[in-house]
């Protein structure tokens, strides 16, 4: 089972602050963008964020999942919990870089 747009359209409504929020589909799932950088990967109606340490304190408990096969447990981030959501977005905003540009290789 895939992300629904529906899902993918409430996560972005409850991310609050002056972010330019964007989403893109990725291999059938969503990796949802706030000023040009990847904080939140969806998969199958779920929110997934990266475990960094900046944010372990806050996250203390929270369930763990696999977002794809053969990737690393991430955090699941509860959507309802507005404000674990604003304070977890905050510093992952932060700490995120935005992705360099690839050059494509002329042959």
């Amino acid at each position: 089972m895939s992300t629904s747009v529906d899902y993918i359209e409430f996560v972005c409504g409850q991310v609050r602050g002056d972010y330019s929020i964007r989403y893109k589909k990725m291999f059938g799932e969503y990796l949802v963008y706030l000023n040009e950088k990847p904080v939140l990967l969806v998969c199958e109606n779920c929110v997934f964020i990266k475990k960094l340490g900046e944010i372990e304190s806050l996250m203390q408990g929270a369930e763990e999942g696999i977002p794809y096969k053969g990737s690393r447990p991430h955090y699941i981030l509860d959507m309802e919990n507005c404000e674990l959501v604003d304070k977890v977005i905050r510093i992952l905003e932060e700490i995120t870089p935005v992705p360099k540009k690839r050059v494509k290789k002329s042959n």
